[in-house]
């Protein structure tokens, strides 16, 4: 395949740097990719910096949950996307919901204006909406670059039909980005069966802390997740994804 798009999420300096050796042509920075990403710290941006020039773009997401706002968290969204814009950020990731499951198009004309000159990305927002393919038309209208979506299901491969038919429907307006489960053993048949040639994937193992003592009782956080359990990108499976990219 000659034009593709692998874009890794990371959310560490180590993730980024892991995603760009393994041949990612993008990141999406985030926090908290633990419960799904959240908007990342400018520091952390500003770190990646000093050692990397990939290009990013960065998730703006205020809290877990779902993509209906307050009025609070609104104001928050529109200083952040201006505050990477103004840190030289590549493009943003954003998304915003009413409550009955459409595009917020007046929250999200704001959070255009505020990106003027960035690329923009309508997050996964995109499928918890009602009516994808009104969203997708709007999202068009908004001047909006690239969908990510796992076609509305869990994983990409699972959302293949939606993919496809959004492909179609595009028409090229915009980039359907598949994203939700991908991996370089996936890839081939979503692909061959939607013709996606965006793809969005953390990589991401489990690595053991390096603390010693464990003080295994306390839990700081859900309690589900083990407060010694580290997830970071693993290059070699960005470097496999990218070897099935440039193979196809």
């Amino acid at each position: 395949m000659k034009d593709f798009i692998l874009e890794v999420c990371a959310d560490s300096v180590e993730s980024v740097l892991a995603g760009e050796r393994g041949g990612a042509t993008r990141i999406e920075l985030c926090g908290n990719l633990v419960i799904g990403g959240t908007t990342p710290s400018p520091k952390l941006f500003e770190e990646i910096r000093k050692h990397s020039h990939i290009r990013m773009h960065v998730l703006i997401r205020p809290r877990f949950g779902d993509f209906c706002y307050t009025a609070y968290e609104y104001s928050m969204i529109k200083e952040e996307v201006k505050m990477f814009r103004e840190l030289g950020a590549e493009g943003v990731v954003i998304g915003i919901l009413k409550p009955e499951g459409t595009l917020n198009m007046e929250a999200m004309h704001g959070l255009m204006e505020e990106a003027a000159g960035m690329s923009v990305t309508l997050h996964r927002a995109f499928d918890m909406s009602a009516d994808p393919y009104e969203t997708m038309e709007q999202a068009i209208s908004l001047g909006i670059d690239t969908i990510l979506t796992s076609g509305q299901k869990n994983v990409c491969t699972e959302g293949i039909p939606l993919l496809k038919c959004l492909k179609e429907k595009s028409g090229g307006r915009i980039c359907i980005q598949a994203g939700g489960g991908v991996n370089a053993g996936v890839i081939p048949m979503v692909y061959q069966s939607s013709g996606v040639t965006a793809y969005h994937m953390s990589g991401k193992a489990a690595l053991d802390s390096a603390m010693r003592y464990r003080k295994e009782e306390v839990n700081m956080g859900l309690p589900s997740l083990s407060e010694y359990t580290i997830y970071r990108t693993r290059e070699e499976n960005i470097r496999q994804a990218r070897q099935v990219l440039e193979e196809m």
